[in-house]
């Protein structure tokens, strides 16, 4: 039996019986998307869309359980010969907004993008997402506050030059925080406060690369914390990392801190886990114990970024690949759903079409649940049909 209980979910309309009624106003209307709406669809836009519009993974999934995507855009996607995918695609809208009852922005809440010049806030493409996610009846996941990675050259190049001294850098982290978090009080469900913050190494340790970190010491993940929950005493706070979906040194590591962390009474909601999956190694099958043993601490778990790369040859995935991955996407649900307090489950998009994993990782790729044309996989069927039997 799966707890009643839910922050996430009792912000959102997804777990208060109202899904059938948001999907009737999935379409995001021409006046309202930010941006030219391209073509009107063809016959198997809507035909695609109407199929998730009826049945699609939000349609199916238990009343405490969001399922969730990676809105596409900012980052690679940027330079990659194509227009901003959540922007300028409407059928990759229509799709997502009628088949997930979360969205995560894929970059276009990452400090370089969201902050390019120090106090000049991007803030429209966020906006369109938060927007167009209230319009929908979605929760939206904030990604993501303090992290080592994707943030502007005035913010690394002034801490590197000792333009900035730690003061100053401890003051800018707290701005940001606030005024980030405090924008969208009430408005989004979870926040991935601090990200992938240990390394990969037998013995994990918290990252060298992370100037956060190593300028201001290990407090500031407490009060990194502590200034979102102040901004927004309604949000669920997580941490957030890859690599640690299987019981190991590293989610030892997390396991640890979480527990320093609540026992100075820091306002940690969650742990979560990105699960991005290659075939390079084997499916991590510790995952829902080790996701139970962080229940056990009274904490929200989630998945947050699952994927599941392989190798691609010039023919595309054989039927053996897809098969192994729909495997793997089933057995991370399956997962989640034997930890009572799993309530949030988020592929890192859904279609082959704007993956980042071309992109990162050479020679891989196919890592979605459906095709570049949004046809679906062995893997989009095996999380509907595992989907289904848990409201059973």
């Amino acid at each position: 039996m799966r707890s009643s209980r839910n922050r996430t979910l009792a912000r959102g309309a997804v777990g208060l019986g109202l899904a059938p009624l948001l999907l009737a106003a999935a379409v995001l209307p021409a006046s309202a998307a930010p941006g030219p709406q391209g073509p009107p669809p063809h016959a198997n836009e809507d035909q695609s869309y109407g199929q998730a519009k009826k049945n699609g993974l939000r349609t199916v999934a238990p009343d405490d359980l969001v399922i969730g995507t990676a809105a596409a855009g900012g980052g690679h996607h940027v330079t990659a010969g194509y227009p901003d995918p959540f922007t300028y695609d409407r059928q990759y809208r229509r799709i997502l907004n009628a088949e997930f009852s979360s969205v995560s922005p894929e970059n276009q809440m990452k400090w370089e993008f969201l902050e390019p010049e120090r106090g000049q806030y991007n803030w429209g493409p966020a906006d369109a997402i938060v927007e167009n996610a209230e319009r929908n009846g979605q929760a939206v996941r904030g990604h993501t506050l303090l992290w080592h990675s994707q943030n502007p050259a005035w913010l690394t190049e002034g801490v590197a030059s000792g333009e900035i001294d730690d003061t100053e850098l401890r003051q800018i982290l707290e701005d940001h925080i606030r005024t980030v978090v405090g924008r969208y009080a009430g408005r989004i469900d979870q926040w991935d406060v601090a990200n992938e913050i240990f390394t990969d190494e037998a013995t994990p340790r918290l990252r060298p690369e992370n100037f956060w970190i190593q300028e201001l010491g290990p407090g500031i993940i407490a009060d990194a914390f502590r200034w979102a929950h102040e901004a927004d005493p309604q949000a669920t706070l997580f941490l957030n990392d890859y690599a640690v979906e299987h019981i190991g040194p590293k989610s030892d590591a997390y396991y640890a801190l979480a527990q320093d962390l609540l026992a100075q009474g820091v306002p940690l909601h969650g742990f979560a886990v990105q699960a991005h999956l290659s075939f390079e190694y084997s499916f991590p099958t510790s995952l829902q114990e080790n996701l139970q043993r962080f229940d056990d601490l009274g904490l929200e778990t989630a998945v947050t970024e699952l994927d599941v790369r392989m190798p691609v040859a010039e023919g595309g995935p054989t039927e053996a690949q897809l098969e192994q991955q729909a495997d793997w996407y089933q057995q991370a649900l399956e997962a989640c759903l034997g930890v009572e307090e799993c309530n949030s489950f988020t592929i890192w998009g859904f279609t082959d079409k704007y993956s980042w994993v071309p992109y990162f990782f050479e020679g891989t790729g196919a890592a979605n649940v459906m095709f570049e044309d949004y046809e679906r996989k062995p893997a989009y069927w095996a999380l509907h049909e595992t989907l289904a039997a848990a409201q059973d």
